[in-house]
């Protein structure tokens, strides 16, 4: 039987736990350099991913469309205009309450801002404008109010119109009113507040005046606080581009009728 020969030593080297530490580096450099390889640092590329995105995540205008194309880059464009809307919707936010502070609360309804399907819409109560069966404005917190939503509607975009739509309760003027009747009034009311917009620097292209009488109210004119609420006159803000698609439509409609 052989006898068994003795193992010489080996030599001192590296531990081996720094060993397979090494190779995880070497794995991890090589699998960067590969990403880095693969991936195309092209601006434009990266532009239209991140309109994609959005798009996916409907921040642009009517967009779910997920796929990159020149087109969808060239929707993205109107986000400007609107975040410049936003903003002036904010400033008459703040306009509209630092002007009820300034009348006081308790004093009759005050000036409210509400969303519409096609803008939004400044109510400013009759009580605040004129004295009973009067169109002249003798507020001055009121003509104050209407001078800063003029500076805002001039930094409106273009498209952009105002109505202004007066608004009476079921009501006669009364003897002492100059007015005949409620038609008269509202017309008058809503006129004496564009001709403010007007010498505020209001492009005339961009408003007009609206008379409705008794015949749309807010509220029941049974009560006093209902008779109140539907003395008005409104602000509509809106888009010409909507103004024109309704007009359009109805156009079709008529020719549609005639045959």
């Amino acid at each position: 039987m052989a006898r068994k020969t003795k193992c010489p030593p080996c030599e001192r080297c590296l531990p081996g736990w720094l060993a397979a530490f090494g190779d995880l580096m070497s794995l991890l450099l090589c699998f960067f350099v590969l990403l880095l390889s693969m991936s195309s640092m092209d601006a434009k590329k990266i532009s239209e991913a991140i309109g994609s995105l959005s798009g996916a995540m409907s921040v642009l205008e009517g967009g779910t469309k997920t796929e990159i194309s020149k087109k969808r880059m060239q929707q993205s464009t109107p986000i400007d205009s609107q975040d410049e809307t936003s903003q002036q919707v904010n400033r008459v936010a703040q306009a509209v309450a630092e002007t009820n502070e300034m009348i006081g609360k308790g004093q009759g309804p005050a000036v409210s801002l509400e969303e519409a399907q096609e803008g939004f819409v400044i109510e400013l109560p009759a009580a605040l404008l004129f004295d009973v069966g009067s169109a002249t404005i003798n507020n001055d917190d009121a003509l104050l109010f209407l001078k800063r939503i003029a500076l805002i509607i001039q930094e409106l975009p273009n498209e952009t119109q105002v109505g202004v739509k007066g608004h009476t309760d079921n009501q006669t003027p009364g003897a002492d009113s100059s007015f005949k009747d409620n038609w008269e009034l509202s017309s008058a009311r809503a006129i004496s507040v564009l001709q403010e917009l007007l010498l505020d620097g209001v492009d005339p292209k961009r408003i007009s005046a609206t008379g409705f009488a008794e015949f749309a109210p807010k509220a029941t004119n049974v009560t006093k606080s209902g008779r109140e609420k539907n003395r008005r006159v409104e602000l509509h803000f809106y888009s010409a581009e909507v103004d024109d698609k309704s007009k359009v439509k109805k156009n079709v409609l008529d020719k549609a009728v005639d045959k």
